[in-house]
């Protein structure tokens, strides 16, 4: 087994307090401000995940327009 580092399990900690502090400030929020603060992120989450798979599917057509481009003689 291997021994998660200090920093590491900090790391977790922090973001698991993050987001779950991000939920109990959501629901003392005017359901107004709360709506349109979901439906942002959920846009931006979206786009962010598009872009991810764009940008990896575009690498790998790099890897393959390279790659015949070699000849053998």
């Amino acid at each position: 087994m291997t021994r998660r580092s200090v920093r590491g399990r900090l790391l977790r900690m922090a973001c698991t307090l993050a987001v779950g502090g991000s939920a109990f400030q959501l629901s003392g929020c005017d359901p107004a401000v709360r709506s349109t603060l979901l439906e942002g992120l959920e846009s931006t989450t979206s786009s962010l995940s598009t872009a991810l798979i764009s940008a990896f599917f575009l690498s790998l057509q790099d890897d393959a327009a390279s790659s015949s481009d070699l000849t053998t003689t």
